[in-house]
């Protein structure tokens, strides 16, 4: 089974510092649903593992989260394509969890879920907390510049990380090279 792990905010949609805390601040970064919709149509399984501290900060609830994520789905599926499973760390960074980013726990899940191992696999992110997560699981670490990418860009080592300007740069190479 070939997998594609996505973060979230940053990768398929826009970030912001004050969160993504309803369905109307939810705006797809240009490209990024056609990307996943050719992902999976390529035969990809598509994952999206999310840090949502914004659950314990109380800034929104899960139903608030939960329409987030109904109106991605709905995106991809207009696009053509799907998104078969999304992980998510409802805790405060300081209460030391094993799901949240860095720490792998939504990538053991989704392991389990979908019966597979994801070393190998590619994980697409935009932090510092992404990249350590993907080579902590044994994945194939990849920034994109969206998001909070271009500010860590500097700080990577380009020879462990693919670097690429958005989720569609990366899936086209992901596909070409598939």
């Amino acid at each position: 089974m070939k997998v594609l792990v996505l973060d979230r905010d940053g990768v398929i949609n826009e970030d912001s510092p004050d969160y993504i805390k309803s369905v109307e601040e939810w705006q797809p970064i240009p490209g990024s649903i056609e990307a996943i919709a050719r992902a999976s149509k390529a035969g990809y399984t598509i994952a999206v593992a999310s840090n949502q501290s914004g659950l314990a900060r109380g800034l929104f609830d899960l139903d608030a989260l939960t329409e987030i994520h109904d109106r991605m789905i709905e995106a991809v599926e207009d696009a053509g394509g799907r998104i078969d499973i999304i992980t998510w760390c409802p805790h405060h960074p300081d209460e030391g969890c094993e799901c949240r980013k860095p720490r792998i726990g939504l990538l053991k899940r989704i392991e389990q879920e979908l019966g597979v191992s994801l070393a190998g696999q590619w994980f697409v992110g935009d932090s510092a907390r992404d990249l350590e997560a993907a080579r902590a699981a044994g994945m194939i670490p990849v920034l994109v510049r969206t998001g909070n990418g271009s500010k860590i860009e500097n700080d990577i080592d380009r020879r462990e990380v693919r670097v690429f300007d958005d989720l569609a740069g990366a899936v086209e190479e992901l596909l070409k090279n598939a």
